[in-house]
């Protein structure tokens, strides 16, 4: 296990928990702040824009995020204080998961549309930005 500034670190290393934990936290209330002020989410019933948003945001961020951790040389941190931590605090399949079963017992026809709006625009999102990361890597 090597300790230089860019060389990879042990994942139970404790510079290594300790970008997780930051990341994770910093993540957590980034969406606190997209959910609870800036895109509020509406009562039972509505659409859950702002879960929707982080989720598609988030599944774009990780796909340019690992396209580029894979080509260049990054500071050792960036993978799991960015990915997992800042990224996997961020993004929420739970919430979205009790979403679309909550939203099913009010309107299943709206719960059916937003779980397959949100895998597609989360897949779209991942494939839009991680091919736009490649062909800048590979300029």
């Amino acid at each position: 296990m090597s300790s230089s500034p860019g060389s990879a670190r042990h994942p139970l290393h404790p510079q290594t928990l300790a970008a997780v934990a930051v990341g994770g936290a910093a993540g957590s209330l980034l969406r606190w702040v997209v959910e609870s002020v800036l895109v509020p989410e509406p009562g039972s019933g509505g659409w859950p824009w702002a879960t929707m948003l982080v989720n598609v945001l988030g599944s774009a961020a990780l796909a340019w995020l690992v396209v580029h951790d894979d080509h260049a040389a990054h500071a050792w941190w960036l993978r799991p204080g960015v990915g997992t931590g800042l990224l996997g605090g961020f993004t929420t399949f739970s919430t979205y998961a009790v979403q679309v079963a909550v939203l099913g017992t009010v309107d299943p026809v709206t719960s059916l549309l937003y779980l397959l709006a949100t895998v597609l625009l989360c897949v779209g999102a991942a494939a839009l930005a991680g091919g736009a990361a490649l062909r800048r890597v590979r300029r």
